[in-house]
Protein backbone atom coordinates (compact mmCIF):
# COMPACT_ATOMS: atom_id res chain seq x y z
CA UNK A 1 0.00 0.00 0.00
CA UNK A 2 1.77 3.07 -0.93
CA UNK A 3 1.39 6.43 1.26
CA UNK A 4 1.26 9.77 -0.17
CA UNK A 5 3.56 12.23 2.12
CA UNK A 6 1.94 15.70 2.27
CA UNK A 7 3.75 18.42 3.08
CA UNK A 8 2.34 20.40 6.61
CA UNK A 9 1.48 24.25 4.95
CA UNK A 10 2.97 25.43 8.35
CA UNK A 11 5.88 23.87 7.71
CA UNK A 12 5.94 25.09 4.37
CA UNK A 13 5.26 28.65 4.74
CA UNK A 14 8.26 28.36 7.48
CA UNK A 15 10.37 26.70 5.12
CA UNK A 16 9.86 29.57 2.34
CA UNK A 17 10.47 32.56 5.14
CA UNK A 18 13.78 30.66 6.16
CA UNK A 19 14.97 30.37 2.30
CA UNK A 20 13.56 33.63 1.14
CA UNK A 21 15.89 35.28 4.64
CA UNK A 22 18.93 33.24 3.41
CA UNK A 23 18.92 33.72 -0.42
CA UNK A 24 17.51 37.46 0.21
CA UNK A 25 19.27 39.38 2.77
CA UNK A 26 21.89 36.87 3.79
CA UNK A 27 23.19 35.61 0.18
CA UNK A 28 26.29 37.96 0.71
CA UNK A 29 27.30 37.09 4.20
CA UNK A 30 27.08 33.57 3.21
CA UNK A 31 28.93 33.79 0.01
CA UNK A 32 31.62 35.68 1.43
CA UNK A 33 32.03 32.44 4.55
CA UNK A 34 31.66 30.04 1.54
CA UNK A 35 34.69 31.59 -0.24
CA UNK A 36 36.42 32.01 3.01
CA UNK A 37 35.98 27.96 3.82
CA UNK A 38 36.85 26.82 -0.08
CA UNK A 39 40.04 28.65 -0.17
CA UNK A 40 41.32 27.52 3.84
CA UNK A 41 42.12 30.89 3.83
CA UNK A 42 41.92 33.44 7.13
CA UNK A 43 41.55 36.49 5.02
CA UNK A 44 38.06 38.16 5.36
CA UNK A 45 36.49 39.36 2.51
CA UNK A 46 35.51 43.39 1.98
CA UNK A 47 31.74 42.37 2.32
CA UNK A 48 32.37 40.35 5.55
CA UNK A 49 34.01 43.65 6.77
CA UNK A 50 31.41 46.15 5.46
CA UNK A 51 28.71 43.86 6.91
CA UNK A 52 30.37 43.26 10.72
CA UNK A 53 31.12 47.28 10.55
CA UNK A 54 27.65 47.47 10.04
CA UNK A 55 26.78 45.21 12.37
CA UNK A 56 28.66 47.00 15.32
CA UNK A 57 27.61 50.48 14.59
CA UNK A 58 24.01 49.35 14.95
CA UNK A 59 24.62 47.16 17.85
CA UNK A 60 26.46 49.99 19.59
CA UNK A 61 23.92 53.06 18.45
CA UNK A 62 21.00 50.81 19.71
CA UNK A 63 23.11 49.90 23.36
CA UNK A 64 23.83 53.62 23.45
CA UNK A 65 20.33 54.52 23.00
CA UNK A 66 18.73 52.11 25.83
CA UNK A 67 21.72 53.78 28.20
CA UNK A 68 20.50 57.05 27.89
CA UNK A 69 16.59 56.55 27.71
CA UNK A 70 17.47 54.40 30.90
CA UNK A 71 19.57 57.15 32.63
CA UNK A 72 17.73 60.13 31.88
CA UNK A 73 15.51 61.19 34.64
CA UNK A 74 12.19 62.97 34.30
CA UNK A 75 13.94 66.48 34.28
CA UNK A 76 16.25 65.68 32.11
CA UNK A 77 14.43 64.91 29.53
CA UNK A 78 11.70 68.27 29.90
CA UNK A 79 12.23 70.71 27.13
CA UNK A 80 13.20 74.23 28.24
CA UNK A 81 10.24 76.33 27.36
CA UNK A 82 12.72 79.57 26.42
CA UNK A 83 13.74 77.05 23.63
CA UNK A 84 10.59 76.60 22.18
CA UNK A 85 8.68 78.60 19.58
CA UNK A 86 4.55 78.55 19.58
CA UNK A 87 2.55 76.66 21.50
CA UNK A 88 3.58 76.63 25.69
CA UNK A 89 0.72 75.81 28.02
CA UNK A 90 -0.22 79.03 30.11
CA UNK A 91 -3.26 78.03 31.25
CA UNK A 92 -4.31 77.54 34.80
CA UNK A 93 -6.94 75.16 36.57
CA UNK A 94 -10.72 76.42 35.72
CA UNK A 95 -12.09 78.48 38.96
CA UNK A 96 -15.22 77.36 40.89
CA UNK A 97 -16.86 79.42 37.86
CA UNK A 98 -15.40 77.40 35.18
CA UNK A 99 -12.91 80.44 33.78
CA UNK A 100 -9.25 79.66 33.13
CA UNK A 101 -6.55 81.82 33.40
CA UNK A 102 -3.97 81.99 30.57
CA UNK A 103 -0.83 83.75 31.29
CA UNK A 104 1.94 84.36 28.60
CA UNK A 105 5.12 82.50 29.96
CA UNK A 106 8.08 84.89 29.94
CA UNK A 107 10.51 83.05 27.85
CA UNK A 108 7.66 81.96 25.32
CA UNK A 109 8.67 83.43 21.24
CA UNK A 110 5.42 84.09 19.53
CA UNK A 111 4.55 84.63 15.49
CA UNK A 112 6.12 87.65 15.63
CA UNK A 113 9.42 88.45 13.49
CA UNK A 114 12.58 87.84 14.54
CA UNK A 115 14.59 90.35 16.58
CA UNK A 116 12.31 91.53 19.05
CA UNK A 117 13.03 92.33 22.71
CA UNK A 118 11.10 90.21 25.65
CA UNK A 119 7.73 90.94 25.68
CA UNK A 120 5.89 92.32 28.83
CA UNK A 121 3.31 88.81 29.87
CA UNK A 122 -0.21 89.46 29.55
CA UNK A 123 -3.07 87.32 30.77
CA UNK A 124 -7.11 86.86 30.12
CA UNK A 125 -9.44 84.62 31.49
CA UNK A 126 -11.80 82.08 29.23
CA UNK A 127 -13.99 79.40 30.01
CA UNK A 128 -12.99 75.75 29.91
CA UNK A 129 -12.76 74.30 26.33
CA UNK A 130 -10.63 76.98 25.00
CA UNK A 131 -7.74 76.09 23.36
CA UNK A 132 -4.44 77.66 22.07
CA UNK A 133 -4.05 77.66 18.39
CA UNK A 134 -0.63 77.91 17.03
CA UNK A 135 1.14 80.56 15.13
CA UNK A 136 3.47 80.92 12.23
CA UNK A 137 5.40 83.68 11.33
CA UNK A 138 3.06 82.91 7.83
CA UNK A 139 -0.06 83.84 9.48
CA UNK A 140 -2.29 85.77 6.83
CA UNK A 141 -3.07 87.79 10.32
CA UNK A 142 0.43 89.16 10.02
CA UNK A 143 3.72 88.57 11.87
CA UNK A 144 2.55 90.29 14.55
CA UNK A 145 -0.12 88.65 16.07
CA UNK A 146 1.29 86.69 19.42
CA UNK A 147 -1.65 84.24 20.13
CA UNK A 148 -4.56 82.80 19.05
CA UNK A 149 -7.24 81.03 21.07
CA UNK A 150 -10.65 79.68 19.80
CA UNK A 151 -13.24 77.38 21.34
CA UNK A 152 -15.53 75.63 18.46
CA UNK A 153 -18.73 76.61 20.31
CA UNK A 154 -17.84 80.08 21.54
CA UNK A 155 -15.76 81.83 19.64
CA UNK A 156 -11.92 82.87 18.97
CA UNK A 157 -9.50 85.51 19.77
CA UNK A 158 -6.12 86.80 19.58
CA UNK A 159 -3.54 89.28 20.56
CA UNK A 160 -1.47 91.20 18.63
CA UNK A 161 1.74 93.06 19.70
CA UNK A 162 2.88 95.76 18.03
CA UNK A 163 6.47 97.63 18.09
CA UNK A 164 5.26 101.52 19.00
CA UNK A 165 8.31 102.74 17.21
CA UNK A 166 6.06 101.61 14.07
CA UNK A 167 4.21 104.57 14.45
CA UNK A 168 5.45 106.90 17.76
CA UNK A 169 8.74 107.90 19.06
CA UNK A 170 8.25 106.39 22.29
CA UNK A 171 10.23 103.47 24.57
CA UNK A 172 8.24 103.45 27.44
CA UNK A 173 4.69 103.96 26.47
CA UNK A 174 1.10 104.47 27.35
CA UNK A 175 -1.89 103.95 25.77
CA UNK A 176 -2.66 107.62 26.21
CA UNK A 177 0.61 108.64 24.81
CA UNK A 178 -0.34 106.72 21.52
CA UNK A 179 -3.46 108.59 21.43
CA UNK A 180 -7.46 109.39 22.74
CA UNK A 181 -9.63 105.84 22.42
CA UNK A 182 -11.44 107.42 18.93
CA UNK A 183 -7.63 108.18 17.08
CA UNK A 184 -6.90 104.23 18.68
CA UNK A 185 -10.11 102.51 17.14
CA UNK A 186 -9.79 104.28 13.90
CA UNK A 187 -5.97 103.99 13.06
CA UNK A 188 -5.45 100.62 14.36
CA UNK A 189 -9.48 98.79 14.03
CA UNK A 190 -8.85 97.66 10.48
CA UNK A 191 -6.34 95.69 11.01
CA UNK A 192 -7.61 94.01 13.90
CA UNK A 193 -10.89 93.03 11.95
CA UNK A 194 -9.58 93.10 8.30
CA UNK A 195 -11.89 96.39 7.32
CA UNK A 196 -13.22 99.90 8.26
CA UNK A 197 -14.69 100.77 11.25
CA UNK A 198 -16.44 103.49 10.95
CA UNK A 199 -19.63 104.16 12.04
CA UNK A 200 -19.67 100.97 12.86
CA UNK A 201 -18.47 101.18 16.96
CA UNK A 202 -21.19 100.53 19.00
CA UNK A 203 -19.61 101.44 22.54
CA UNK A 204 -15.93 102.91 23.32
CA UNK A 205 -14.87 102.42 27.45
CA UNK A 206 -12.27 102.80 29.37
CA UNK A 207 -10.66 101.34 32.43
CA UNK A 208 -7.64 101.58 34.84
CA UNK A 209 -6.35 98.76 36.30
CA UNK A 210 -2.87 99.00 38.53
CA UNK A 211 -2.26 102.12 37.11
CA UNK A 212 -2.31 101.14 33.04
CA UNK A 213 -5.19 102.50 31.29
CA UNK A 214 -7.18 100.10 28.44
CA UNK A 215 -9.61 101.04 26.13
CA UNK A 216 -12.55 98.91 25.32
CA UNK A 217 -14.28 99.23 21.93
CA UNK A 218 -16.97 96.99 20.59
CA UNK A 219 -17.53 96.46 16.73
CA UNK A 220 -21.40 95.89 15.32
CA UNK A 221 -20.17 93.89 12.06
CA UNK A 222 -18.25 92.14 12.24
CA UNK A 223 -18.65 90.93 16.13
CA UNK A 224 -15.76 92.19 18.11
CA UNK A 225 -14.95 92.98 20.92
CA UNK A 226 -11.45 95.06 21.62
CA UNK A 227 -9.57 96.10 23.97
CA UNK A 228 -6.05 98.12 23.69
CA UNK A 229 -3.24 98.92 25.66
CA UNK A 230 0.74 99.82 25.93
CA UNK A 231 3.30 98.72 28.12
CA UNK A 232 7.02 99.42 27.57
CA UNK A 233 7.93 99.73 23.39
CA UNK A 234 4.58 97.48 22.68
CA UNK A 235 1.29 98.35 21.71
CA UNK A 236 -1.40 95.21 22.77
CA UNK A 237 -4.29 94.41 20.64
CA UNK A 238 -6.87 91.59 22.11
CA UNK A 239 -9.56 90.72 20.12
CA UNK A 240 -12.66 88.63 20.58
CA UNK A 241 -14.83 87.73 18.31
CA UNK A 242 -17.25 84.65 16.81
CA UNK A 243 -19.92 83.94 14.54
CA UNK A 244 -23.49 85.28 14.75
CA UNK A 245 -24.49 82.58 16.67
CA UNK A 246 -22.11 82.08 18.86
CA UNK A 247 -22.23 86.19 19.88
CA UNK A 248 -25.95 85.62 20.15
CA UNK A 249 -25.45 82.84 22.44
CA UNK A 250 -22.47 83.56 24.54
CA UNK A 251 -22.00 87.07 24.50
CA UNK A 252 -21.76 87.51 28.08
CA UNK A 253 -19.01 84.94 28.26
CA UNK A 254 -17.03 86.78 25.24
CA UNK A 255 -17.50 90.21 26.96
CA UNK A 256 -15.93 88.81 30.51
CA UNK A 257 -12.66 87.24 28.32
CA UNK A 258 -12.78 90.54 26.55
CA UNK A 259 -13.01 92.81 29.86
CA UNK A 260 -10.05 90.27 31.62
CA UNK A 261 -7.03 91.37 29.32
CA UNK A 262 -4.00 92.37 31.33
CA UNK A 263 -0.56 93.27 30.61
CA UNK A 264 1.32 92.23 34.13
Amino acid sequence: MNTALVSSPCFCFKESKRLEQIRGFKRTELCARAEKRNNGSNIVGEEDKKIRRRNALISGFLMASSLSLLGCTGEALAVKQGLLAGRIPGLSDPDERGFRTYRRPEDKSGGHGVGWSPIIPYSFKVPDGWEEVPVSIADLGGTEIDLRFASPKEGRLFVIVAPVRRFAELDDATIEQIGPPERVIDAFGPEVVGENVEGKVSSMETAEHSGRMYYQFEIESPHALITATAAGNRLYLFNVTGSGLQWKKHYKDLKEIAKSFRVV
